[in-house]
């Protein structure tokens, strides 16, 4: 599957921020943007080496909080051990919480629970919870479609795993 320019901006727009619906202008013309663009149409083509090399040198150009809150997010998911991907993870949401614009905080669930579930499995089930218990208050900025009941119903799912290991 291949995609023209606007969809890819559109696609990196919902990926990135993982909301679809929000305020949070991209400029089109940023190389960090362009990167992630085309490391996503890598990806949707089955060439994910390719798009790893795209998004690392993305981060890698990186000299925003947003660009590089973009390109860890990437970059998390392209990593092979769990602690990696945790470690991107992790990387991702702290250059997120230092963007100051309210828009980022859909963001915040779906960063948290990546979080909550790289604990989960490395089975630091204390950490764990209190990233899910975290990913849950910001639920409440969340779409209300798909997306964001997706989203709500892993948070719920993972409070559920945990409660069930702490016993």
């Amino acid at each position: 599957m291949t995609y023209d320019n606007a969809e890819c901006i559109q696609i990196t727009h919902i990926c990135c921020t993982n909301i679809r619906r929000t305020k949070m202008e991209f400029d089109t013309n940023n190389k960090i943007v362009k990167l992630c663009t085309q490391g996503m149409e890598f990806e949707g083509l089955g060439r994910k080496k390719e798009a790893l090399k795209l998004f690392q040198q993305a981060w890698d150009e990186a000299s925003t909080d947003f660009e590089k809150f973009t390109s860890a997010h990437y970059l998390a998911r392209h990593q092979e051990s769990v602690a990696d991907k945790l470690n991107w993870d992790e990387t991702a949401l702290e250059f997120a919480l230092k963007i100051n614009d309210e828009t980022v905080f859909g963001a915040y669930p779906s960063l948290y629970l990546n979080i909550a579930k790289g604990y989960e499995d490395l089975n630091d089930f204390d950490t764990s919870k209190k990233n899910y218990e975290l990913a849950l208050s910001f639920a409440k900025h969340l779409p209300n479609d798909g997306y964001g009941n997706l989203i709500k119903g892993g948070i719920m799912n993972g409070i559920e795993t945990i409660k069930k290991q702490i016993k």
